[in-house]
């Protein structure tokens, strides 16, 4: 494991080079991610994983990566959770979840996944309800149509960029169950795939939150962090954009749970993108922002009358477009040295 590890860590690092100019078509970055993010929530709230609209959005997500010319599929999975009732019964809710995968192929074998999870919450139990968490209302736009529309506005921009490395996209399902969607995306690969990817990149909850964090998994060497974590976050201070990562004397203790979890677990090195606040004194970095009339909790999390574009608009103004922005003027910098753009 030791020396697939190792083999990562110089793929990346012959892959780095400096920041390209940006391109003139993408002159305005973020633009394409705050428009899909909102179309997203607006016509697919409810995103609860095997339900009507869960299907629609991953119908929706495939057929934007077919508009712009990549061969795309969505793969179906079986999974279940269990809900809680009142008087504690818990039952078992069977579900078939989807998960879309959109390829920009390289010259290489080595692929770089990039990962935003396309379902919302499901309530888990009769308090849930009781607490308007998930359900069919909720629009997730923080958690996480503005993850998709970043995914999206990224594969818009790679689509006629030669690469080295493949640069893989992946809108999984199941995650607010339990990351059901990438445990199942992660057993499909052979163990070649896995040898060969060099690095999964994860979205999640990136607007409402007040800084902007970059976290390597547990399992990410530290070779691999230089490259990719460091990278992001001199990436940003070039730019003026706050961003950070966890805290060491935090970093045992890090919010669960997301999709980039599966993999850290399975010894395949992460980049976790997300947007919250350590500095509060909370020790997990589940709160999101400080407490405040219009975040009661100092989070949105599930909360359908919370996370939705108008409740953003109102609370946070311009704030899904300078996020987005921001996120885009790292993050496409980024993959394009890790994948080698612009090479053959």
């Amino acid at each position: 494991m030791f020396s697939a590890l190792r083999l990562r860590s110089a793929a990346l690092a012959l892959g780095v080079c400096f920041i390209l100019p940006a391109d003139a078509r993408t002159s305005q970055p973020g633009n394409m991610a705050s428009e899909q993010a909102r179309h997203i929530a607006t016509l697919f709230p409810g995103r609860m994983t095997g339900t009507p609209a869960e299907m629609l959005s991953a119908d929706y997500v495939q057929q934007q990566f077919e508009q712009m010319g990549y061969q795309s599929d969505i793969r179906k999975f079986k999974t279940r959770y269990r809900y809680t009732t009142k008087d504690k019964q818990q039952n078992w809710q069977n579900v078939i979840g989807s998960t879309v995968i959109a390829a920009h192929e390289g010259t290489l074998v080595q692929q770089i996944i990039i990962m935003a999870h396309l379902d919302t919450y499901a309530p888990r139990s009769d308090a849930d309800v009781d607490n308007n968490l998930g359900g069919l209302t909720l629009q997730g736009m923080d958690d996480n149509a503005a993850a998709l529309g970043v995914m999206l506005e990224l594969a818009q921009a790679l689509k006629a960029e030669p690469t080295q490395y493949s640069v893989r996209f992946v809108a999984t399902s199941g995650e607010e169950e339990g990351q059901l969607g990438a445990e199942s995306f992660l057993a499909r690969m052979s163990e070649k795939e896995r040898k060969n990817t060099l690095l999964v990149i994860n979205m999640n909850n990136l607007i409402v939150g007040d800084k902007l964090y970059f976290n390597s998994g547990k399992n990410t060497p530290a070779s691999v962090r230089k490259l990719t974590r460091d990278r992001a976050l001199a990436i940003a201070r070039s730019h003026g954009i706050l961003a950070m990562s966890t805290p060491t004397n935090a970093a045992k203790n890090q919010h669960c749970c997301s999709d980039a979890d599966v993999f850290d677990k399975a010894q395949i090195p992460v980049l976790s993108v997300e947007a919250t606040n350590w500095s509060l004194g909370n020790k997990d970095g589940a709160q999101q922002r400080a407490k405040s009339k219009m975040f009661p909790n100092g989070t949105s999390y599930h909360n359908a009358r919370l996370d939705n574009q108008q409740y953003i608009d109102q609370a946070l103004p311009g704030r899904i477009e300078r996020r987005s922005r921001d996120v885009m003027r790292i993050m496409l910098p980024l993959v394009k040295e890790l994948a080698k753009a612009g090479k053959k």
